[in-house]
């Protein structure tokens, strides 16, 4: 868990300075941009009004299901998981104000893009979902699907806001840093008060 937080202190180091990171960074930036609609299509999956109605939908279910099985602290993973959401503006929003970050040449002259905060909501919203349901799913095919889907949705949003020019790609990694330690938190809250319901 501390690895992730270690590589995010190093990205935002090189992007504070301007390092030698950051030259690569759009030099590979400039080899995978190729702005389309299907790579717009794909970035909008971080959008809030994309991805906060699936992990609404999954913290109500897991809820109901939870309290419905008896569990004693049934509310627990799914206010973690809520709690992890709102933890995405609360970061993302003075890292961007803090880094200060120029977008890439595609987009129109502005600065704030590091980290990138789609797909923070992206990484959260479909990763929380995703562990909030797994403890639901008695087959293994159908837990494999579900933890197959969410880093689908992940990774389609991740290359389509590169691809797109949206944002670098190590404002894209940085959020994955940031956020996979609190997922994993939150894995283990739910591996301890989200036991499989009947």
């Amino acid at each position: 868990m501390l690895l992730p937080l270690l590589l995010f202190a190093l990205i935002t180091w090189q992007v504070l300075v301007d390092g030698p990171l950051t030259g690569l960074d759009e030099r590979v930036s400039g080899a995978l941009v190729r702005p389309d609609r299907f790579s717009e299509l794909l970035s909008d999956l971080g959008n809030t009004g994309t991805a906060l109605p699936v992990l609404a939908a999954a913290l109500a279910y897991a809820a109901w299901r939870w309290r419905r099985s008896g569990a004693a602290r049934w509310w627990l993973p799914p206010l973690a998981g809520a709690v992890l959401m709102v933890l995405v503006p609360a970061l993302v929003v003075p890292l961007k104000e803090w880094t200060d970050r120029p977008a890439t040449p595609v987009m129109p002259p502005a600065t704030g893009y590091f980290p990138s905060g789609h797909t923070a909501t992206a990484l959260v919203a479909y990763g929380t979902a995703t562990l909030l349901l797994l403890p639901h799913l008695r087959a293994r095919a159908a837990r494999r699907l579900l933890v197959a889907a969410g880093a689908v949705l992940v990774l389609a949003t991740s290359c389509g806001l590169v691809r797109r020019g949206y944002h670098w790609p190590l404002d894209v990694v940085a959020s994955w840093c940031l956020f996979v330690p609190p997922l994993v938190c939150l894995r283990a809250v739910t591996a301890r008060y989200g036991r499989r319901t009947s």
